[in-house]
């Protein structure tokens, strides 16, 4: 619903039980009162960098104005800045025939695609698709994070050929959108807290086509004290080095183990928990497994996971996907996902070691471990530094051992792995999780690289 004036006086309560007030007013001295600060003087573009492209970036009449150029990629007319969490409130318009939009904590790195500016954009859609107000991951994810699309009343929010205004909240890990005072994204993703402001001129087959914004005002806001949301990271986890290597709500990052692309089937994502479904136990027969994209050598990962009644999985590490072209999962070391209590696996192997969190097929966990019910969260943690892996779980340590050692490879020579030459001492591989047939959900996959000595 929109904004008032009166509503703005209760923005510095931000933080309430059920998140953040959004408020707003209509601007001059009364915003600067209320903490707010003009992004745009009406007059010059000091405080501003342009990056990407060499569409053509000018101020007329109190406005910025940015025009099409043939021949030349996305532009961003971005803050000198950073901004964290705050509130920006904008007004745009867009040629009917120009798509464009607003990137928020975004960034432009020379070790990233040479500099290419990628992050958040708030869209600018006046099409009939009518995504106005969705947020993109340029040139990241490629991919609508939150779209408008099936909320009627959001799709008619954007006028186009006309003033529009946006606001747009980004505290913690939440990033929420309005247009014309409609709600339309409202965005839980952890990838990035930080970076600066870019107004996008967006490649185009004609020359001149115009995007004009007037009224940038933004008012930095608190972070949030508390953890509020899943799939997110605590400032703490950040300064350590950690990042999320699942986003909680995209596929990002990784793929079919035996496939370039995700999963068609199989697995399903919803309110920020990755679930493989249950298709009767087969081993890799639906979905298959996944793997992340990116290879890993010294590492500390850690998985929440759910799991349902009698269900197998597991998390494997070190996985080489060309292993095993044939029938099952592909090949890696194993952290076990188990009901020991309902799943027969439990009492195979040897001396328990396919029960719940064991090293798969090599190494038991303790028969006390702590663990906790079937249907409630449990937290796996693999520490892999040089050739020692540690298994822990919920806090404790259930397996350690030294890859590569004479114990260890006595351990492979026993198992159901003897037939893989040099199984488990590959330098570096994929993470998996495991298609098992059975339903078991994860959240919270984070990972940080350790430095190997």
């Amino acid at each position: 619903m929109p904004r008032t004036t009166a509503s703005l006086l209760s923005l510095a309560l931000v933080v309430l039980a059920g998140g953040l007030l959004v408020t707003g007013c209509a601007g001059g001295p009364d915003k600067e009162e209320e903490g707010f600060v003009r992004l745009f003087d009406g007059k010059g573009l000091d405080g501003w960098v342009q990056r990407g492209g060499e569409a053509a970036y000018d101020v007329e009449k109190g406005e910025i104005v940015g025009r099409t150029v043939l021949d030349t990629p996305n532009s961003f007319l971005c803050t000198a800045k950073d901004y964290d969490n705050f509130l920006l409130e904008f007004e745009v318009k867009v040629d009917p025939a120009l798509n464009s939009g607003v990137q928020i904590r975004s960034q432009s790195k020379p070790e990233y695609r040479d500099g290419r500016v990628h992050g958040y954009q708030v869209e600018i859609d006046p099409t009939d698709r009518a995504y106005s107000g969705g947020i993109y991951d340029e040139a990241r994810r490629g991919q609508f994070l939150d779209s408008p699309e099936g909320n009627e009343e959001a799709q008619k929010a954007f006028k186009a050929g006309e003033w529009n205004k946006y606001e747009v909240e980004a505290v913690g890990d939440r990033i929420r959108t309005w247009v014309n005072g409609v709600p339309v994204a409202d965005l839980v993703d952890g990838v990035d807290r930080s970076g600066f402001i870019g107004l996008q001129v967006h490649s185009a087959e004609e020359a001149g086509l115009e995007v004009r914004w007037r009224n940038l005002w933004l008012k930095e806001l608190p972070d949030v004290a508390d953890r509020q949301w899943e799939n997110t990271l605590t400032d703490e986890e950040r300064a350590e080095g950690w990042r999320l290597l699942w986003d909680g709500n995209t596929t990002w990052g990784w793929r079919g183990a035996k496939s370039e692309e995700f999963p068609e089937e199989g697995w399903e994502i919803e309110d920020g928990v990755l679930t493989v479904l249950e298709t009767g136990g087969d081993e890799s027969r639906a979905g298959g497994d996944i793997i992340t994209v990116d290879l890993y050598s010294d590492f500390e990962l850690k998985v929440e996971f759910k799991m349902t009644t009698g269900a197998n999985s597991g998390i494997k590490y070190f996985v080489d996907p060309e292993l095993n072209k044939g029938e099952g999962s592909a090949i890696g070391l194993e952290f076990q996902v188990l009901d020991d209590e309902n799943h027969p696996d439990a009492r195979q192997g040897f001396e328990g070691n396919r029960t719940l969190a064991s090293l798969y097929d090599l190494i038991a966990a303790p028969a006390d471990k702590n663990a906790n019910p079937i249907g409630e969260w449990n937290e796996a943690r693999i520490v892999s530094r040089g050739n020692h892996v540690e298994h822990w779980l919920n806090g404790e340590k259930t397996v350690a051992f030294e890859r590569g050692s004479p114990e260890f490879r006595r351990l492979v020579a026993r198992s159901k792995y003897k037939i893989w030459k040099n199984f488990g001492e590959a330098p570096e591989g994929h993470i998996l999780l495991q298609d098992h047939g059975n339903r078991v959900s994860f959240r919270n996959v984070k990972i940080r690289k350790l430095d190997p000595s």
